[in-house]
C-alpha cells in the first residue's frame, strides 16, 4: 500500500536541529505544565521524558491531545514528589496522575511487561530504570520515541524514519505484539486511517494472521477504535486493504465485498460503492457509520431480471443490520437511532417542494434532515459518473429547507399555535389530545391550515375532526 496522502511531509526536517552521539536534538513545544512535571522529576534525581503519541504528533506538526510522561522513578517515589497533587490511577502498571494547573499528566514508571494471557493486559509488569526497556514494549515504532526537557529525542527503533516515510511498523515481531494486546490490531488500522500511513508488509501479515484475537476484545473498545478509524481521512483506503480484518468484528460487511450489483447505475460492487461514498461524506461519526452501513442489506435483497440487478427493500434490511451492529458495540441510544434512521431513509425520495421538505422536516427534524442530505449526496457520488445527477436536486432541497427555516415555518408540535391545554379546554381527553395535535400539525405542514390559533381551534371543533 502506498502512502495515502503526504501527511508525512509535514514531518519538518527543520525540527531536527542537530545530532549528538547518535541521538537527535529536536524542537518540541512541550506545554509549561508538562515541563514543570518533568522538572520536578529530574530535580528529584530521576529521568523523565514525554513519550508515545505526544512525541509522534509533535514531530508531525500536530497538536497532541494528551501528554504522557515516563520516568525512572517508582510510583511511590513519584507520589512523594507531588504531595497533594498526585493520584494513583494505575499503580499495578506504574501509573500516577499528576495535577499541574488545569492539566492532568499521566506519569508511568519505566517497565517491561510479562505474559498476556488474555491478549489484552499484561499478567504482570516489572519496573526498570532503563528507558529503552520501556520503549521496547510499545506497539509501533512511531509510538516508541521519547523526548526530554533538553529536546533530546530517544528513538531506538527508527520511529523518526518511519514517520518520514509514512509507515506503521510494529516494534519487534508483529505477531507477538498483536498477540500480547489484540486491540493493537484495530489501533494499527485506526492510525493508518487517521494519519494516512501505509502498513509495513510484516506488520500487515501480522494483522491478518492475528485478526481472530479481536473476538475477545470488549465491545466498547472496538466501538471507540472503529469510530476513530471511520473518521480518519484515509478510512476508505484502510478498509479497502483490510476488509477481512474489520470483518472479524463486523462480519455483516463481508458479503458486500466483491458483490456485483449488475446495475447500469453502479460501476462499483457494493463494497467499493460504500467506500467511495464514505470518502464523500463529512468525517462525523453518525454520518460515517450511516454511510458504512447504508447498503449492508443489499446482498440479502438481490434479485436479477432482464433489466439488471435489483435490491428491493434493502434500506429496511440495512437498518436492521445497522441496529444489530450498533447494539452489539454498545452505542448510546441517540447515536444508534440517528444512524438507523439515516440508513432507513437513505433511498427514500423527498420531493423538492415546500410541502415535501416540510413533511420531511416534521418527521426528521432539521438536524437529521441535513444529515440525510449529506448521506444522499455521498451515496450519489458513489454511483457511476453518468448517474451522479441528484446533486442539483439535493442542493435545491437544501435551499428550500433554508428558506422554510428563515420563514420560521411550522414543522413540529412545539411550533404549533395551539397546545394540549387548548384542546383540553375544548373537551379533548387522553389519547385524543395527541391525535388531534398531530392532525393539526399535518394540516399546517401540508398547507391546508394556517398556523394560527383561531383557525386551528376552529378545525378542532369540527364534529368529524378525529374521524377524518
Amino acid at each position: 500500500m502506498q502512502l495515502k496522502r503526504p501527511l508525512a511531509a509535514s514531518f519538518a526536517a527543520a525540527r531536527t536541529c542537530s545530532q549528538e552521539k547518535g541521538s537527535q536534538v529536536i524542537q518540541v513545544d512541550i506545554p509549561e505544565p508538562v515541563k514543570s512535571v518533568l522538572n520536578v522529576l529530574e530535580s528529584g534525581g530521576y529521568e523523565a521524558y514525554c513519550v508515545g503519541g505526544c512525541v509522534r504528533d509533535s514531530l508531525l506538526g500536530r497538536v497532541p491531545e494528551d501528554w504522557d510522561a515516563a520516568t525512572s522513578a517508582l510510583p511511590e517515589e513519584t507520589m512523594a514528589l507531588f504531595p497533594g497533587r498526585a493520584f494513583p490511577t494505575g499503580l499495578q502498571h506504574g501509573t500516577v496522575t499528576v495535577r499541574e494547573g488545569s492539566l492532568r499528566v499521566e506519569v508511568t514508571t519505566f517497565r517491561t511487561d510479562g505474559t498476556y494471557a488474555d491478549s489484552r493486559h499484561p499478567d504482570s509488569v516489572t519496573f526498570t530504570r532503563l528507558l529503552e526497556d520501556d520503549l521496547s514494549r510499545r506497539d509501533f515504532t512511531v509510538n516508541a520515541m521519547a523526548v526530554d526537557l533538553r529536546d533530546q529525542l530517544t528513538d531506538p527503533f527508527g520511529g523518526q524514519a518511519d514517520l518520514r516515510e509514512g509507515i506503521l511498523r510494529c516494534v519487534g515481531d508483529p505477531e507477538k505484539r498483536f498477540s500480547e494486546d489484540a486491540l493493537r490490531i484495530l489501533r494499527c488500522l485506526r492510525f493508518s486511517a487517521a494519519l494516512g500511513f501505509s502498513v509495513e508488509a510484516e506488520t500487515a501479515r501480522g494483522l491478518r494472521s492475528c485478526r481472530e484475537l479481536l473476538r475477545g476484545i470488549a465491545a466498547e473498545r472496538v466501538q471507540v477504535e472503529l469510530t476513530k478509524l471511520l473518521c480518519g481521512f484515509a478510512a476508505a483506503e484502510t478498509l479497502r486493504e483490510f476488509p477481512e480484518v474489520v470483518g472479524t468484528v463486523l462480519p455483516e460487511l463481508l458479503p458486500m465485498v466483491g458483490f456485483d450489483q449488475h446495475s447500469r447505475y453502479h460501476c462499483y460492487d457494493v463494497w467499493e460503492h460504500t467506500l467511495h461514498a464514505l470518502d464523500a461524506v463529512p468525517a462525523e461519526p453518525v454520518l460515517r457509520w450511516a454511510v458504512l452501513l447504508h447498503d449492508a442489506g443489499k446482498p440479502a435483497c438481490f434479485t436479477r431480471d432482464e433489466r439488471g440487478g435489483h435490491f428491493y427493500g434493502h434500506p429496511a434490511v440495512s437498518a436492521q443490520i445497522a441496529d444489530a451492529i450498533l447494539r452489539r458495540l454498545k452505542f448510546d441510544n441517540a447515536t444508534r437511532e440517528a444512524v438507523t434512521t439515516l440508513v432507513l431513509w437513505h433511498d427514500r425520495d423527498i420531493p423538492r417542494t415546500e410541502k415535501g421538505v416540510r413533511r420531511a422536516l416534521m418527521k426528521l427534524g432539521e438536524t437529521r434532515l441535513r444529515q440525510l442530505t449529506e448521506v444522499k449526496r455521498a451515496d450519489n457520488l458513489g454511483q457511476a459518473p453518468e448517474f451522479r445527477t441528484r446533486l442539483r436536486e439535493l442542493e435545491r432541497g437544501t435551499q428550500i429547507l433554508d428558506g422554510l427555516l428563515t420563514q420560521n415555518a411550522c414543522f413540529s408540535l412545539k411550533q404549533l399555535a395551539v397546545s394540549g391545554r387548548d384542546l383540553m379546554e375544548l373537551g379533548f381527553r387522553g389519547p385524543e389530545i395527541g391525535t388531534a395535535l398531530n392532525r393539526l400539525l399535518s394540516a399546517v405542514v401540508d398547507g391546508d391550515l394556517p398556523n394560527e390559533t383561531a383557525a386551528l381551534l376552529s378545525a378542532a371543533r369540527a364534529q368529524d375532526f378525529l374521524s377524518v
